[in-house]
């Protein structure tokens, strides 16, 4: 077939949509499932992104807040009392933590320096893995979808291809007008994972730099906090 019946063939052929709405109808039951399966998951990673950055900043906030009224030189047992009637997070919940501790080792008449020590330090440690885990909190699925998405539409697409070619041999029509179509709809899938993916890798990255940065705070706290007590404890023995 010569260059102008190409031409003419491809003249002839009806008009196909390519819209990406027309071509997810187009697809396969099984692409549009893959096709529906990313689509959610990148709604619901971009929900988890704004959720955490919220969430991030408010903790950081909170921890500059809390910072600022526990170095203004006012009571410690006054800040214990003003953050008890309510719930905390960050390094209010390490401070609550510890000076629980501490105010019920005093009171059971436990004045063994290494004992009161540990127990704090054993507090602490446990309130900042329970704060980490909540901050960290469904970055999991960031990952996953990061590292499976592209995978995932990559099988659609390959699905997508193999169907194509089948039609195709049943038609026995290998006019490019025909066969673009049905290579569009498999690609789309694979478009669709990468656009799941990629923002996911992005902000599981950055995302868990800022949880990390929040821990290391609540370390340095906790550090200087129980060297505070363990002076407190000195005085005391």
């Amino acid at each position: 077939m010569n260059p102008a019946e190409l031409t003419q063939t491809a003249l002839a052929s009806p008009a196909v949509e390519v819209s990406v709405w027309a071509l997810f109808w187009q697809a396969s039951f099984v692409v549009k499932l893959v096709m529906l399966g990313l689509l959610g998951a990148s709604i619901w990673c971009w929900a988890i992104i704004v959720d955490k950055v919220i969430a991030f900043r408010r903790a950081k906030t909170s921890m500059d807040r809390f910072e600022k009224v526990f170095w203004s030189g006012q009571s410690l047992e006054e800040l214990y009392r003003s953050l008890t009637t309510r719930s905390n997070e960050g390094l209010a919940a390490v401070f609550v933590a510890a000076m629980r501790e501490w105010k019920r080792s005093h009171e059971a008449g436990r004045i063994s320096f290494h004992g009161i020590t540990d127990r704090i330090e054993k507090v602490i440690d446990v309130t900042i893995s329970r704060e980490m885990e909540r901050l960290e909190g469904r970055l999991v699925f960031l990952a996953t979808v990061g590292s499976a998405g592209p995978f995932i539409g990559l099988f659609g697409t390959v699905w997508g291809i193999m169907s194509s070619f089948q039609a195709i041999a049943a038609s026995k029509n290998t006019n490019l007008a025909v066969v673009a179509p049905s290579i569009s709809e498999a690609l789309l899938a694979t478009a669709m994972g990468l656009a799941a993916a990629i923002p996911a890798v992005l902000a599981y990255n950055k995302l868990s730099t800022d949880a990390a940065k929040l821990g290391s705070r609540m370390d340095g706290f906790a550090d200087e906090f129980a060297a505070i007590l363990s002076r407190q404890i000195d005085d005391r023995s």
